[in-house]
């Protein structure tokens, strides 16, 4: 589901325009929302703030006719990431990442810490590489990076992270019991 809103929104560029993929991605990450509220109750906060920021820069892109507007949501969104990301590590008793439910993965305190603080430097320098790539390449190849590039990014510094935490995931023997 949380892939939905971005293969729409290539979709709708290659068939259409900017403009239609723009009003493609705001309505499929409100009803990701939706769909993510009726299915467990809760808001997908990750997903809310996406298609809140999609709502008011895409509004902006078909308003005013400048994709501009839209091709700076990633960098809205990943500074919105960082600043939470790091910000957790002075409110409340642990770090956001920490706060991942133990039975997923029990990690130690400083190990939360740190994977924390990589991820809020990740988003942070995401955001801060978009800027270059959606002020002067092409707007096709902003779309592709926006869609595959961060998304790539994302699952390898994710994997980066199996070195630290691979003496904490429970052994196979253990799982089975």
């Amino acid at each position: 589901m949380d892939w939905l809103p971005a293969l729409a929104f290539v979709a709708a560029y290659v068939v259409y325009d900017i403009y239609v993929a723009t009003a493609v991605l705001i309505a499929t990450l409100f009803a990701a929302v939706a769909v993510h509220r009726l299915r467990t109750g809760e808001w997908h906060k990750t997903n809310a703030i996406a298609a809140i920021i999609a709502l008011l820069l895409g509004g902006l892109t078909l308003w005013i006719r400048d994709p501009m507007f839209i091709k700076l949501k990633p960098t809205a969104v990943y500074a919105i990431f960082a600043v939470v990301l790091a910000g957790s590590h002075f409110v409340g008793d642990k770090p956001l990442m920490a706060r991942i439910p133990p039975s997923m993965i029990d990690l130690p305190d400083w190990l939360w810490s740190r994977i924390n603080a990589a991820w809020a430097v990740f988003f942070l320098l995401c955001a801060v590489v978009n800027v270059p790539i959606a002020f002067y390449l092409p707007e096709s190849t902003w779309v592709m990076i926006k869609t595959f590039g961060y998304t790539g990014a994302s699952f390898l510094f994710l994997l980066a992270h199996l070195p630290f935490i691979a003496p904490y995931l429970p052994k196979e023997e253990e799982a089975q019991s």
